[in-house]
């Protein structure tokens, strides 16, 4: 009896640790939540897109989407996954092999607009470009009325397997573009080419542009797309081309590339070779 008794007290000594833990990361990523969400803002996208097949006309539509983009400064550089301004890219990516021959997919950015919570929509333009990184910056045309919270690179941080991270993106229409933070934790570390890291699969509110913080408040990075040329290679786990994966691009990369940006918007707006 008194065998029985001490387990069922060493099951709840567990359970009790185990809801402390969660209460201590809810606490740790509101604490992210609340200094930071600011920085994550809603970047509205027009985008006229045109889908053809080998041997048969096209199809033409133009479509309106909202993505999450994190500011980098007062004057509102914002960066954002550069997939999702040419979602067509991804898609013949994902077709591969003699499929993504026949399959012709054009996207044209026509319209950004970065959307402030008090209903202020700011013009604004992709300034500089890098396919490599997947990243995208986008300026406002004009100097916004008051500088914009921005988030710190320069408070950048490593993670190691299995750390879980919290990330900041803002949900669409439908949710009010509300601010939302999610759990994740690293799967994987990759470590050439480059360094980057990657979420485990489990289904989360993360979208691409989301910035991505550790544990004690540092910025681990952004959440872009990474593409691997070649022909299809199957389906992963979540149903997915294992061609594309999302990844966390470290800081460091991001702030590198920002440095790369114009002061003035050039007449082609590629990275710089």
């Amino acid at each position: 009896m008194k065998s029985t008794n001490k387990a069922v007290i060493g099951i709840g000594m567990f359970a009790i640790a185990v809801a402390a833990r969660g209460d201590e990361l809810a606490q740790k990523g509101r604490a992210i939540f609340n200094e930071h969400q600011q920085s994550v803002v809603t970047v509205q996208l027009v985008l006229k897109t045109r889908i053809s097949m080998s041997g048969s006309g096209g199809q033409s539509s133009e479509i309106r989407q909202d993505v999450s983009g994190t500011v980098l400064d007062g004057s509102g550089l914002t960066v954002l996954s550069l997939s999702a301004t040419d979602p067509g890219s991804l898609v013949q990516a994902m077709a591969g092999g003699d499929e993504e021959a026949r399959l012709k997919v054009e996207t044209e950015l026509t319209d950004a607009k970065i959307l402030l919570d008090d209903g202020t929509e700011i013009p604004s333009e992709i300034v500089l470009r890098d396919k490599d990184m997947d990243l995208a910056f986008l300026r406002p045309k004009s100097k916004p009325a008051k500088p914009m919270t921005a988030l710190d690179l320069n408070q950048a941080a490593k993670a190691e397997i299995l750390d879980q991270v919290i990330t900041l993106n803002r949900l669409g229409r439908a949710a009010g573009r509300a601010h939302c933070a999610s759990v994740e934790r690293i799967s994987a570390i990759v470590q050439k080419p480059r360094l980057f890291y990657l979420p485990d699969a489990s289904q989360t509110r993360t979208e691409l542009g989301s910035p991505v913080f550790t544990l004690d408040g540092k910025v681990l990075g952004v959440m872009v797309t990474r593409v691997s040329k070649g022909p299809r290679s199957g389906l992963g786990m979540m149903g997915q081309s294992e061609n594309v994966t999302p990844i966390i691009l470290p800081a460091q990369d991001v702030m590198n590339a920002a440095k790369q940006v114009p002061t003035a918007a050039p007449a082609n707006d590629e990275k710089p070779k």
